[in-house]
Parts: C-alpha cells; structure tokens; sequence
C-alpha cells in the first residue's frame, strides 16, 4: 500500500477526478465527505458510488450544519440562479466577484477536518479539487488560499510542532480548465456517470443544467468532445 492520504471528495466531477489521481500517483487515499447543510444528498450519494467503485481506505462522512449561519443558496432559503449560458450568468454576476452559491468560509472549514484526518492516520498529505479556471470565482478557490492555508496547517498541529510530519497541499486541478479535467478522468477511467455536479437538482436526482456549476460541467464535457453521461431534467 501507497502512503495515506487524505481527499476531500464531495462526489462532483472535480473531486472524484482528484481521488483517481492520488491513486494513480501511489497514494492510499482515505476519503473525507461532509453533511454540512446542503439542500440535498445528491451529491453526496455519488461520493458513496464513487468510493464503492474507485476503492478507498476508509471513507468518512462528517456532520457539519452551516445553515446556522446561512448565507448561501445552498444553505439557506435563497433561490439557486439560473441561467440560459455562461455569459449571461457571468453579466448577471457583475455587481459581485462572489455569486451567492459561495458557502461562507466552506474550504477553510474543510480542510481543517482534513488536517485533524491526516494528524490522526498519520497523512502529510491532503488532496482537494479546487480550481482556478472555469470555476465561480470563490475566494477559497485561489492558489495564494491554498499556498497560504498550508503554511498555517504547518503550525496547527502537534504532528508539524514536533516536526513528525509536514503536511502537503495538494491542488493538481487548480491550473486546469474543465475540459483538461475530464479528458484527466477519463484517461484515468473515472466513471462520470457517478458523479453529480448540480446545485439544485430534482427529486430523481437529475442536474437542472442551468445553474453555474452545471453550465461549467456541461462546457467542460462539450470542450473534451465527449457526452456528460447524467442525466439532466428535459432531456
């Protein structure tokens, strides 16, 4: 066995690309999901199909309730916006960088629980999705974040302050557009019809295609030449 790592892994097509390539780099992957409030389990199912498919160590589930706070489309009693195409989401987001799908501070919370994963499996290494081409614009989604959260996780923890481990950050997406992601996973064969992307998807768990996350799957899969084999309401 690789050595242990940690991947955060919500079921959606970024991060279940990242399970496949810490595999495929040697890595035992221990995989960490999250209940955090979210308007649905869809996604969260796929992480379940993912695992039982691609084969972790161990996979947990946390239970974290941010519709305490709110804040979000996802969390709280706020529409999720939808859109006939990318430039019309882009225009009707220009009075803010940030759209309202952003979950208040969501990757900081994460990847601490991934740091106390890693201390107590004795990982140094943490492997998240994140990317920073074709994405929302979210702020925990920026390279200078991650460089920055992983100086502080060097500090954070008693296995870094008696220098037994030195935890790594793992972002292999970050500089990769969506397209580049889904040809990675299929090279890798990722199973896509696993996954689920969409932010407000039906009762049979079918993505609505017009929210963001779903326009830049849907363009991603376009750009790669390739079909997004799940399925999307009205087709």
């Amino acid at each position: 066995m690789g050595r242990p790592a940690i991947v955060l892994l919500s079921g959606g097509l970024d991060s279940t690309t990242v399970l496949a390539i810490a595999k495929d780099q040697g890595y035992t992957p221990y995989a960490l999901s999250f209940r955090y409030g979210q308007r649905h389990s869809v996604e969260l199912e796929a992480a379940k199909r993912v695992v039982e498919t691609q084969g972790v160590a161990r996979h947990v589930i946390a239970d974290i309730d941010l519709r305490v706070f709110g804040g979000s489309a996802l969390t709280a009693d706020i529409d999720v916006p939808k859109h006939d195409s990318l430039d019309d989401a882009s225009n009707s987001e220009a009075d803010s960088s940030v759209p309202i799908t952003y979950v208040p501070a969501r990757n900081t919370i994460f990847l601490s629980f991934a740091l106390a994963y890693a201390e107590t499996v004795g990982a140094s290494d943490i492997f998240t999705g994140v990317t920073a081409v074709d994405y929302s614009g979210y702020p925990d989604c920026r390279p200078e974040y991650m460089d920055a959260y992983a100086k502080m996780a060097n500090l954070a923890t008693r296995a870094g302050l008696e220098g037994t481990q030195e935890l790594k950050l793992h972002s292999p997406l970050i500089a990769m557009s969506k397209a580049d992601i889904v040809r990675e996973g299929l090279r890798l064969g990722v199973d896509y019809s696993q996954t689920s992307s969409c932010y407000d998807p039906d009762e049979q768990g079918r993505a609505c295609g017009r929210c963001e996350t779903c326009l830049l799957r849907l363009k991603g899969f376009a750009e790669a030449g390739v079909t997004d084999p799940v399925q999307y309401q009205g087709a």
